[in-house]
């Protein structure tokens, strides 16, 4: 598989930081998605593929779960998204965007006015003020809307771009290439190049603005190339997780994924998680699938 684009490596940070910053978050309801329990939470062994699939649950007892993005506004480097939602096409042909297979099994949802070009309207914004959107990883549910961000500079680790735009059998691995095959600016972040640290639990992470404000966490296991973002608020650390934890009750005794891309860095990257939350139980810490927790989020983190 090929792509129109063609990456450079950020080897340093973006420019506009200012020392000292500190930054908040917005979470964006962009759209839902059914899914059966076990997909985000093994259930069984024998069965547990059967299970992932919906087979012996009930559509009643699925579970709706969130599709966001995260608009993060930095006062000097100004406004950036993490991941773009479902695209606006969603809303009167999901299989324009998804297929027919993904809408067929999941139902995809989005409301009129809650794509995320809609609403950074709603707040004053435009998709060209959007200098940057970091991808967690390019699973087509982080990607649908990709195509309403061309002017932006997307950000993505290395080894997720490989697994992207390499992958025998995309579709399989989670990857739509249509979402992302456009000679847009992507940036690449190599987590084993020296512009790459320790931050607190998190064995490597490159500092995004040079300012601390924002670190992107490589946390991979779900995919290859995941990572998280650690972003400095005014008191407090908030992290978005992605898709590093599907659940919150991951970081307890809620079962693991059932088919993470790597098991065993997926359990490195909990622990790294799970620790973090031990020593900062003060810290908000977002995955982007728990239904739950969704409905019990702030507008705005500052």
């Amino acid at each position: 598989m090929k792509v129109k684009a063609q990456p450079r490596e950020l080897t340093g940070p973006l420019g506009g930081g200012t020392q000292g910053s500190s930054v908040s978050v917005e979470p964006l309801d962009t759209g839902w998605f059914d899914v059966p329990p076990a997909f985000l939470e093994k259930a069984g062994n024998r069965t547990a593929q059967l299970r992932m699939l919906g087979i012996g649950t009930p559509r009643s007892r699925w579970w709706t779960i969130p599709c966001p993005s995260f608009l993060v506004r930095h006062p000097s480097a100004g406004p950036f998204l993490v991941d773009t939602g479902l695209h606006p096409s969603v809303t009167s042909k999901p299989t324009a965007n998804l297929g027919r297979a993904i809408t067929s099994f999941s139902k995809p949802n989005l409301e009129a006015g809650k794509d995320v070009t809609a609403q950074l309207r709603s707040r004053g914004l435009d998709a060209r003020d959007i200098k940057t959107v970091v991808m967690t990883h390019m699973h087509f549910d982080h990607t649908s809307a990709m195509s309403e961000l061309g002017g932006s500079t997307f950000v993505v680790s290395a080894p997720e771009w490989a697994a992207a735009t390499t992958t025998s059998n995309p579709s399989l691995h989670g990857y739509a290439p249509a979402h992302f095959d456009y000679a847009f600016d992507y940036r690449t972040v190599d987590f084993d190049g020296p512009s790459v640290g320790s931050y607190s639990t998190f064995g490597r992470t490159f500092d995004l603005f040079g300012d601390g404000s924002v670190r992107l966490a490589f946390t991979p296991g779900h995919t290859l190339g995941h990572m998280s973002l650690v972003c400095r608020l005014r008191d407090r650390d908030l992290v978005i997780a992605g898709d590093a934890i599907y659940t919150l009750g991951q970081l307890d005794d809620a079962p693991p994924p059932p088919r993470p891309e790597d098991a065993h860095t997926w359990r490195r990257s909990q622990s790294e998680l799970k620790l973090f939350r031990r020593q900062y139980p003060q810290a908000v810490i977002i995955p982007s699938h728990d239904p739950e927790l969704w409905e019990t989020l702030e507008d705005r983190y500052e």
